[in-house]
């Protein structure tokens, strides 16, 4: 029987099987951040241990990180997280790349466009969306603060093998619709527990033909289905993004890797413990309307009506709509916005800001709307620069952030008011997420410049 393409990077990894228990698996990379590092070094320093290969391990600081400015953090226990994520990495040995500096981003925009993740790695990092980088064809998974310090103490994690699903979209998606709305159209239909259990590959002619950042879009929501891991597999498209990257190999070995990457594929006679497959046709852009980012519509759509719920899902239902102050069977296009949110390691790359640009040129940004746009990393604000997107924005009325995680989580000075909605590109709509008792809606770029230009949720393809 031929295997997956995780079961191919997974049984490469493998260092010992326990009887009657978990894997011990190798990892390539480590990524560290300084809201869930600073126990895992404490727990090292406690025992007495190194770091058995620093040179595996790449940290830098971004949830608390201010993206208005980088000359300091006053909010004290950001403070500390950022300082000791540093200390850390100086005691230890570890590649750090510090707030302001030109290296800095969110980790899981950084490594894939350093290439620092490559096809065939086993990654992982203390924070959920590290499925991010299985679009580079990786097992990319978060992990908890105590495996942590067992990768910093050993490279090695102890993991039960998950089971393997195939998700596969076919054909060609229509106007505005974006890698963002295919994975809020897989997260309705699987419910954001379709996939617990399982690594995801996402397969299909509509998946090849994505491009890397909308690739990296995709894998980054596989954690909001409960899949362990959302991984594709490598292809020209893979090479072409990673190719003269920093950490990309180069010369003779390039053309090395790239051979064995081609091998990263799943057997034609592979089998799945799931499979399922869906038509681009079908998938609009789209919007959320609850508080899990499974609760989504088409923009045109109405919120479900009360007697479209299973009778034991009301009460979860009606709770989540009286939260974010809407009602069973509205429309939600047109509803007034107060915030908008472009950025996060979800939507936070270059392609992100030129679809946005698209939209604002030669418009005016509503005066009723606060915009927070925030680039990924130092390097897509510099693409943003040099491509003239600064000077769109400007002139739109929008101006361009420092990188940070920014509005995606309330753990930095960008926080949504309560009571405030936020249209925004991030991968949560969870009660308090972007701020105590702030109302998100999930959404595309194009669908956040529309509503940041009419003031209220816009279907892109009616400007």
């Amino acid at each position: 029987m031929g295997k997956t393409l995780f079961d191919k990077i997974w049984d490469a990894h493998v260092v010992q099987n326990v009887e009657d228990g978990p894997t011990q698996l190798y990892i390539d990379r480590l990524y560290a951040h300084e809201v869930t590092s600073p126990q895992a070094f404490d727990t090292l320093r406690d025992k007495g241990i190194k770091v058995f290969r620093p040179d595996h391990v790449v940290a830098m600081p971004d949830h608390n990180t201010p993206s208005d400015q980088q000359e300091r953090i006053d909010d004290p226990v950001g403070r500390k997280q950022v300082e000791a994520l540093a200390a850390n990495c100086a005691e230890f040995g570890i590649r750090h790349f510090a707030m302001g500096t030109k290296d800095n981003g969110i980790i899981h925009v950084v490594g894939p466009e350093k290439a620092l993740s490559l096809p065939g790695m086993t990654i992982v990092c203390g924070d959920s969306h590290t499925s991010t980088h299985g679009a580079v064809g990786a097992i990319a998974m978060g992990i908890g603060t105590s495996e942590v310090a067992q990768v910093l103490a050993s490279q090695c994690i102890l993991q039960s093998k998950p089971k393997t699903m195939r998700i596969n979209v076919e054909g060609e998606l229509p106007e505005g619709t974006t890698a963002k709305d295919v994975a809020l159209y897989i997260m309705a239909q699987m419910t954001t527990s379709g996939a617990t259990g399982y690594a995801v590959e996402y397969a299909g002619s509509t998946i090849r033909n994505m491009s890397m950042e909308g690739r990296l879009t995709l894998s980054n929501l596989s954690i909001e289905m409960g899949s362990r891991a959302g991984l594709i597999a490598p292809d020209e498209t893979t090479f072409a993004y990673l190719k003269g990257r920093e950490y990309a190999p180069k010369g003779e070995e390039w053309e090395s890797a790239v051979s064995k990457w081609k091998e990263l594929y799943s057997d034609d006679d592979a089998v799945f413990d799931k499979e399922v497959t869906y038509k681009a046709e079908d998938i609009a852009p789209r919007i959320t309307y609850g508080t899990n980012p499974g609760a989504g519509i088409a923009i045109d759509e109405c919120i479900p009506s009360l007697e479209m719920i299973a009778e034991e899902e009301r009460e979860q239902f009606l709770g989540m709509l009286d939260y974010m102050q809407f009602q069973p069977g509205q429309k939600l296009e047109g509803t007034p916005v107060d915030y908008c949110f472009l950025g996060a390691c979800t939507n936070g790359r270059i392609e992100d800001f030129r679809a946005f640009a698209s939209v604002v040129k030669g418009k005016k940004k509503a005066e009723n709307v606060v915009a927070w746009l925030v680039p990924g990393s130092w390097l897509v604000r510099r693409q943003i620069i040099d491509e003239g997107i600064d000077k769109i924005l400007e002139e739109a009325g929008f101006e361009l952030r420092l990188p940070s995680c920014s509005s995606c989580l309330a753990m930095n000075p960008d926080k949504v008011p309560a009571g405030k909605l936020s249209i925004s590109t991030s991968n949560r709509n969870f009660v308090g997420r972007q701020g105590p008792g702030a109302r998100t809606v999930l959404a595309s770029p194009l669908v956040v410049a529309a509503s940041a230009i009419t003031g209220v949720i816009t279907d892109p393809r009616k400007l």
